[in-house]
């Protein structure tokens, strides 16, 4: 139970590889995935903690192996929020930037292409702001948590 079959360090780098390529991997596939979760989005990373997990334990099921993988990935990612915090490089590495989909009532069709929105998914969040149009708005963006925000146009 708490006999560990490889070197302690050996569970804190395992940690530090995974986190860094999940990071990575979650972030090349845009912050939409992140921000905007439908159904088969969360099967997914259920299933990618699972196919991780081996990777970080060793193929070792002890308790303090858990523990200590827990504890590094908790200290990995609190490390990585205090460096975002500290150095806007680091945050634009990691959070992205947010993305101008609509302004003054032009819609930036490649940018809806780049970040993989669909119409109906920009409509909707459209509707959501009061806004019936894309002429009726003076920006929409995606933010970097994956969320859309819409400023209407002044009435007056």
């Amino acid at each position: 139970m708490w006999n560990l079959s490889l070197p302690w360090w050996e569970f804190i780098i395992r940690g530090l590889i995974v986190y860094i390529f999940l990071i990575m991997l979650l972030r090349l596939t845009g912050k939409r995935q992140i921000g905007q979760m439908a159904p088969f989005d969360l099967v997914l990373l259920l299933v990618l903690s699972n196919a991780v997990q081996n990777a970080m334990n060793g193929g070792d099921n002890s308790v303090l192996s858990g523990i200590i993988s827990a504890v590094t990935l908790v200290a990995v990612n609190w490390l990585v929020g205090l460096l975002t915090y500290k150095s806007k490089r680091m945050e634009a590495l990691v959070e992205g930037r947010p993305e101008v989909l609509i302004h003054n009532g032009k819609l930036f069709e490649k940018a809806l292409k780049h970040t993989m929105i669909t119409h109906h998914e920009l409509m909707t969040a459209l509707r959501a702001a009061g806004c019936s149009e894309v002429h009726d708005v003076h920006a929409a963006m995606l933010e970097t948590d994956g969320s859309i925000s819409v400023i209407p146009k002044s009435k007056g």
